[in-house]
């Protein structure tokens, strides 16, 4: 069920914060709504934003800017927390590149994690119908794009579903997560030790299978002293090379000077909403 926390007049539209029991993790989930002035006319399309490591569902909404294009465009924004919380499990809270705040937009398959960590089938199944269902959106027309561990989990979840999601955008996302060391931590505690089960949830490797699924494009953006590109957490080049490999159109396009937070994300914001508006129009 759909409970409001708060609601707020942005930009002629408005701004929501909610909350919902969910049955996937067993968890409350909270998640944001920005609704354009454009519902009054009918319904509009939907994009997911998911953020990063540490980050929470108000994180998109209050930083990142997107209202005002989203008004212009007539987007509705659809953004959510990054894991469930308050889930007793052991270690959940321990770091703060896994667990709460940590969920790497997959369903966790090994224990203890499997029974609350089960992102994947919240956002494409249950946060998908509960906004068709209750906000005015154009359930054909629905994208995903993220930031950094929401990059990740904006590309894996576009090339698992590309029957839902009919664009693809990222910030800086982790774009090789079975070979760097926050793919691997998180990887071989949600998933176990077969690295087959990795690859799924590796936008590089999924990459290779799937073969040119978004003829439209993929638009990147990574900031070149960005200190966890330099730490080899990224990998953008991996996605490169399998764009290429796969004749999948690509613009990875890197900027001078941009780190890896928030300043960066809202500098180029307005390029990747033009670019979900050309792709989701009728």
């Amino acid at each position: 069920m759909l409970q409001v926390i708060s609601e707020h007049r942005s930009f002629g539209g408005k701004q929501g914060f909610y909350t919902q029991d969910s049955s996937a993790t067993g968890t409350a989930m909270r998640f944001t709504v920005y609704q354009p002035p454009q519902i009054k006319q009918g319904p509009v399309p939907v994009l997911f934003f998911l953020a990063g490591l540490t980050a929470t569902e108000e994180t998109f909404a209050i930083k990142a800017g997107a209202q005002r294009l989203a008004s212009d465009y007539g987007l509705m924004l659809v953004s959510c927390d990054t894991s469930p919380r308050n889930t007793g499990t052991e270690g959940a809270t321990k770091d703060w590149d896994f667990g709460e705040g940590a969920g790497f937009y997959l369903d966790a398959t090994e224990a203890p994690w499997s029974q609350h960590f089960r992102m994947e089938s919240w956002l494409t199944q249950e946060l998908r119908e509960l906004i068709v269902a209750n906000f005015p959106a154009d359930a054909s027309r629905i994208g995903i794009f993220g930031h950094s561990m929401g990059g990740h989990g904006a590309l894996t979840l576009a090339l698992r579903h590309p029957d839902i999601y009919r664009s693809v955008s990222a910030f800086a996302p982790i774009s090789a997560p079975t070979r760097c060391p926050w793919g691997e931590k998180a990887f071989s505690q949600y998933l176990g030790v077969d690295r087959g089960q990795w690859k799924e949830h590796d936008a590089s490797e999924l990459m290779w299978q799937r073969k040119k699924p978004f003829p439209k494009g993929i638009l990147i953006d990574q900031g070149s002293s960005d200190k966890f590109l330099l730490e080899g957490q990224l990998q953008p080049e991996a996605f490169e090379a399998a764009c290429a490999a796969a004749g999948q159109p690509l613009t990875l396009r890197r900027h001078e000077g941009y780190d890896h937070g928030y300043y960066f994300v809202a500098s180029f914001m307005a390029d990747h909403l033009a670019f979900h508006h050309a792709n989701l129009r009728r």
